[in-house]
């Protein structure tokens, strides 16, 4: 079967135009403002469930109350986005959620923004309005928890697409920093640097400025990772970033299936919205002739590496897959810009209208774990005091500020401490499976600061207190529960004897 013709209406070619950068930035910049504000407006209503922004909310409650990382308190995550967290919390309260909520607005921002300049670089200026508008359309495509919420990812997005930028303009130095920047959000933003050194590759091959280049990017990254490194406690640092996690980052053992239909649910959730560019773009790689008509390399070196690290630790969570969409957008800006204007426009049209339907859902999505984690924290308050010191025993670490009780562990919920997430339930949770050296840190904090009372929030869930010989002879010698439940949630205090 024969290709179509050159001239068809879909595949007319679009000469790359510029303007003078001010008035292309100046027309575009406040338009992606309004539409990156437009799409976290959910956002402002209501907070969404969501265990890592709680976390990050408790943990930098007691970084801005003197507690000091990978010490008074623990996650198995860089130090970057606690401190932000901590940040606003030191200038604007401990109520300063819209403060981080304003972060996530300039990180959607600056991540089209950046993507729109790539764009316009290889392209012209209209691929760089293309790219810009695109990412924002397609950055709202999963549930409301993994879109609306200030997480890893979101911060993880403008690092990635700076490092691009900078390597393209061979800016390697900067390009360096950009990818320590997403690295220290969270580790798999480190898979950045696969294009980097694609592109460093390519710009420089095998002669004599591949060394230089390679010195300034290694030298850009490796500063601030060592700063962060001698910031914190470097042994910590490296014991809860790198040497301290395999077993939650590899293991599959037990939850094939649970794992599988999640990644399959928000596959097809990521296809959903961005359903209206994959016919175009499958039909122009499939017509045009010529690498001219088709994505650069690196962009799909990008996407791949993006792809790998969406399957580190095989959890697939929905907020997971947003590290794939800058490479996505780009890619199908290649490939859009030699639709016509009205053709692009209806293109375009059909990721808006999916992107309406997300914003939609966000606002009046349901929030039974929310109001869950609310009426717990209802229960504590009720039985114990403001200076007391509590325990909860599960996965919603939002209950502490919720109940605005001072955690009497550094290990905020159960996963650190049995290897539990995404709802595993196979035999690779347990105390043997937890953080090394863990329980035996945990048994020293609860001898020498017992809690006024620990919230068992397991619910029949596989880290429940019964499973776990150390904590169940602790609740046997020192505790005993308070008649009824919160919705199956235990409350225990300290029996008389102790």
């Amino acid at each position: 079967m024969s290709a179509e013709p050159a001239t068809a209406p879909h595949r007319t070619p679009v000469r790359p135009t510029r303007t003078a950068p001010y008035g292309f930035w100046r027309r575009l910049l406040p338009f992606l403002a309004a539409v990156a504000l437009a799409i976290r407006l959910p956002s402002f209503l209501h907070p969404f469930w969501s265990p890592d922004e709680g976390y990050l909310a408790v943990q930098a409650r007691i970084l801005a109350n003197g507690g000091e990382l990978y010490e008074t308190v623990v996650d198995r995550k860089p130090p970057l986005l606690p401190w932000l967290y901590e940040a606003a919390f030191t200038f604007f309260g401990d109520g300063s959620a819209q403060a981080m909520k304003l972060l996530a607005i300039a990180a959607q921002f600056t991540t089209a923004a950046l993507l729109a300049a790539v764009a316009r670089r290889r392209w012209g200026d209209r691929s760089g309005v293309t790219a810009g508008v695109l990412f924002l359309l397609i950055s709202v495509g999963f549930i409301p928890q993994d879109t609306q919420a200030v997480t890893f990812e979101v911060v993880i997005l403008p690092c990635t697409a700076a490092a691009v930028l900078c390597a393209d303009r061979g800016r390697w130095g900067a390009a360096g920093v950009a990818v320590a920047g997403a690295f220290l959000t969270k580790q798999t933003g480190g898979v950045v640097l696969i294009p980097v050194l694609w592109l460093l590759w390519q710009a420089t091959g095998p002669g004599p400025s591949l060394r230089p280049a390679l010195l300034r990017t290694g030298a850009g990254f490796a500063a601030p990772v060592a700063a962060a490194a001698l910031l914190t406690d470097p042994a910590g640092f490296v014991f809860w970033t790198v040497t301290g996690s395999g077993a939650y980052a590899f293991s599959l053992t037990g939850s094939e299936l649970h794992v599988l239909i999640r990644a399959l649910v928000n596959s097809l959730i990521l296809c959903l919205c961005c359903v209206g560019i994959v016919p175009p773009v499958r039909r122009a790689l499939r017509t045009t002739r010529g690498p001219a008509g088709k994505p650069p390399t690196d962009l799909w070196v990008w996407f791949a590496a993006s792809a790998g690290a969406v399957t580190v630790g095989f959890h697939f969570y929905g907020h997971y897959f947003l590290q794939l969409l800058p490479p996505i957008a780009l890619l199908a800006t290649a490939t859009l810009r030699s639709l016509r204007h009205e053709r692009l426009r209806r293109v375009l049209s059909v990721p808006a209208g999916a992107c309406a339907l997300f914003v939609i859902w966000a606002f009046f999505a349901p929030h039974a774990e929310l109001t869950h984690a609310e009426r717990v924290a209802t229960a504590v308050r009720q039985h114990s005091d403001p200076t007391d010191r509590v325990l909860v025993w599960g996965m919603h670490p939002q209950t502490y500020r919720l109940a605005d009780r001072e955690p009497a562990s550094r290990y905020l919920t159960a996963g650190l401490l049995t290897n539990f997430s995404g709802g595993r339930d196979g035999p690779q949770v347990g105390e043997e499976f937890g953080m090394p050296g863990a329980w035996r840190v945990f048994a020293e904090e609860m001898r020498a600061r017992p809690p006024a009372l620990i919230v068992d929030d397991s619910r029949g869930k596989p880290y429940a207190p019964e499973r776990l010989p150390t904590l169940r002879r602790l609740l046997a010698a020192q505790y005993e529960p308070l008649p009824g439940t919160v919705e199956g949630t235990v409350l225990y205090v300290r029996s008389s004897g102790s």
